[in-house]
């Protein structure tokens, strides 16, 4: 039951531009039934996870900045959740050892761990990892932000990348809403990411005639990484090119999560899609007066009722709120 049990060779990622394929778990294994567990546990997570953390009085502007406020307290209380979650993930007690452990310095960062000497001696100290980002769902970008930029070597076959998205439940206030999680292989992650950076970018550049030197495309893998590092070693793949620091998004990696977060944007909050929300948030980046920012947010709101077929005031006094919270662009500027 070692960690790095399958191949840990790159598929082709330029060459014939192939996709990536999805190694697949043998699921009659005790790991491979711990990840299966482990991803219903994950489907469950929205009715399960509760927190501590209640938000009230905030300035609309803190709002774009809640993400790195509040992602980290969220993290830990989605392995609080798992942890609690432990029947669905461990029916029949096969892990009764292990914890998930949360740690910022580690990779993944959430581990399934033991404490047991005997275990460890045994190889056996790490069931599975789980490499865990929160989503502020109503940030400007309209899509998750993070880097993940560790290679496929770091990568168990059994570890998961798993993204939550959340939001405040009334958007101003209150305590944190999760939703339904993106959980994909981490190490596919990894592959899916680097093809689309090698072969997805040079296709879109090659198609409008800017097609540049290979070396543009390349990427450079760290040497020596295998599935559970130590913290401070190098795990991460490097662009060869990269000005603006775009290697690792994978919200942006074609075939990877972009359905999800389409999906994940079309959801009510308050009455309105999300991504509506998003909008509005876009809005106020982009205006420098509290009544054209008005103006312009109730002309939006007008239409997305229309669309939406929606019949609610509160939404009306929740935006006027919302509005009167805004710190004028100049106040923004005087306070950096």
């Amino acid at each position: 039951m070692s960690p790095g049990d399958a191949s840990g060779e790159s598929p082709a990622l330029e060459g014939d531009g192939a996709l990536p394929t999805r190694e697949e778990l043998d699921l009659e294994t005790k790991r491979g039934k711990l990840v299966r567990n482990v991803r219903d546990a994950m489907a469950a997570l929205p009715v399960h996870f509760s927190s501590q953390t209640y938000i009230e009085g905030l300035e609309a502007g803190d709002l774009f900045s809640l993400n790195s406020m509040l992602g980290g307290s969220i993290e830990i209380q989605v392995v609080q959740t798992l942890n609690r979650l432990r029947a669905v993930w461990d029916p029949d007690e096969e892990w009764e050892e292990y914890a998930f452990i949360r740690s910022s310095q580690t990779f993944p960062d959430v581990r399934l761990v033991t404490n047991s000497a005997q275990l460890i001696a045994q190889g056996d100290q790490f069931g599975m990892g789980i490499e865990l980002k929160g989503w502020y769902l109503l940030s400007r970008e309209g899509e998750p932000s993070f880097r993940y930029t560790v290679t496929r070597d770091a990568c168990d076959i059994h570890d998961l990348l798993v993204v939550v998205p959340w939001h405040l439940k009334n958007v101003l206030s209150g305590e944190p809403t999760v939703y339904k999680p993106f959980v994909e292989s981490a190490r596919f992650a990894a592959d899916m990411r680097n093809h689309y950076w090698s072969v997805g970018r040079r296709a879109k550049d090659k198609a409008r005639g800017a097609e540049k030197a290979d070396n543009y495309y390349e990427i450079t893998p760290p040497a020596g990484a295998t599935p559970y590092p130590p913290p401070r070693m190098n795990i991460a793949d490097h662009a060869n090119t990269d000005g603006g620091k775009n290697f690792g998004r994978v919200a942006r990696s074609e075939g990877l999560m972009d359905g999800y977060v389409l999906e994940t944007l079309s959801t009510a909050v308050s009455g309105i899609e999300a991504r509506h929300w998003v909008g509005f948030f876009k809005t106020y980046a982009e205006s420098s007066q509290r009544d054209e920012l008005h103006a312009r947010i109730a002309r939006q709101l007008a239409r997305d009722r229309l669309a939406q077929n929606i019949d609610n005031d509160d939404l009306q006094g929740m935006l006027r709120e919302w509005i009167s919270r805004l710190p004028l662009a100049g106040d923004e500027a005087d306070s950096d």
